[in-house]
């Protein structure tokens, strides 16, 4: 629980640091852009089905985006986070997603697209690490205008503030509680 603690207040500072509120805040850029963020299988502001949680076996669910044309967007970058300041916790970064990509199937965090990269998360597994408490889980698309280039072994904020830095546009879908 320690080092879970320590994550999510090291994720913080650097969000803090680089101008961002909360584990994944706004970007520097002076205009962001909106993406639509939808799921066959999620609805906003509904719990999060049972079988993309701890309890079931389907791992990260399915989903969708869109937005304006972007000529800059160079990648997209997936983050999974709880919103809940007393279990505040990254569940999923997946991040280098061609651009041109709008949609990921279920249990895209055990085959991710050609090129993507995963970051560890607050747990420290690499890849979805599904949901267990009662919260909000907010699944946030960006689109970036670079690509993430980690060096060996970045931090879960390293990774984080790079993301935030090359925010051109972000859409969330939040699932409340788990059914």
């Amino acid at each position: 629980m320690g080092r879970i603690a320590v994550t999510v207040t090291a994720v913080g500072a650097a969000f803090a640091l680089s101008g961002c509120s909360g584990l994944i805040g706004k970007s520097q850029a002076d205009d962001i852009a909106e993406i639509n963020v939808s799921s066959p299988e999620l609805r906003d502001g509904r719990p999060l089905p049972r079988e993309y949680s701890c309890k079931g076996n389907q791992g990260s669910p399915p989903l969708r985006w869109s937005s304006q044309p972007l000529s800059k967007a160079k990648s997209i970058a997936i983050v999974v986070d709880s919103q809940t300041s007393s279990n505040a916790a990254v569940y999923w970064v997946l991040y280098n997603i061609p651009a041109t990509t709008t949609e990921l199937g279920p249990n895209a965090a055990a085959e991710p697209p050609s090129g993507a990269g995963q970051a560890s998360v607050t747990s420290g597994k690499v890849g979805y690490e599904p949901p267990c408490d009662p919260g909000s889980y907010r699944f946030t698309v960006y689109t970036l205008n670079g690509k993430v280039d980690p060096n060996k072994g970045s931090s879960l904020p390293e990774i984080l503030k790079q993301i935030a830095d090359q925010t051109i546009a972000r859409g969330r879908l939040t699932a409340v509680d788990i059914e």
